[in-house]
């Protein structure tokens, strides 16, 4: 339903855009006849395990440019996307019309970051260090590489209390220096550009 309705806004007859596929998936849309398009509109959130800094660098290389939107706004998520070649990022509160100009600067090569976008970017290169401890930090790698507490617990010789509180401390000082790792999405993207862990 939402990826009917976004297409449709799209497709209106004075927005100037044609919309040449819909799919729900990576795989769809690099198998679908009219790949490469001029432009892609990239969900951030997929949840397929395949880093979107990969996906960007594919389009990119297929001459296809791509605007990334998502529900997330944290730093962290928007500089990943833009170092990883995305024309624009938008967010699901922005307007279609807002989406729609993202569209046509993309394909004129003329896309320019939003200032909320560009305040994220400066945000994330304002950041300090978090400061963990080693305990904290250990315990944060091992569950962004997919383990459960119970595991980190029985990795790391301790309780799964101990390990929550390690992790909940770790995420505590990230967010006050703006880095959100509120999700486990967010924590593996985030342990992934920071080279803790690699794609799988």
């Amino acid at each position: 339903m939402v990826l009917d309705g976004l297409a449709a806004r799209l497709a209106a007859p004075k927005s100037g855009i044609t919309v040449a596929a819909t799919v729900t998936s990576w795989g769809a849309l690099l198998a679908h006849p009219e790949f490469p398009v001029d432009v892609v509109i990239l969900d951030l959130n997929l949840e397929d395990n395949i880093p979107v800094s990969s996906k960007l660098r594919m389009l990119r290389s297929a001459g296809s440019e791509a605007i990334v939107i998502s529900r997330h706004t944290d730093s962290g998520s928007i500089y990943g996307a833009i170092q990883a070649g995305a024309a624009a990022f938008v967010t699901k509160t922005e307007s279609a019309d807002s989406l729609i100009a993202n569209v046509h600067a993309a394909a004129s090569g003329s896309a320019q970051l939003s200032d909320a976008v560009q305040r994220a970017l400066a945000d994330f290169h304002n950041a300090g260090e978090p400061n963990l401890g080693k305990q904290e930090h250990r315990a944060l790698v091992l569950y962004a590489a997919g383990r459960s507490i119970k595991e980190v617990a029985s990795d790391m010789n301790t309780t799964e209390e101990t390990i929550k509180s390690y992790i909940k401390r770790a995420r505590r000082k990230y967010r006050a220096i703006g880095v959100d790792l509120g999700t486990k999405i967010l924590l593996r993207r985030h342990a992934i550009r920071e080279g803790w862990i690699t794609p799988e």
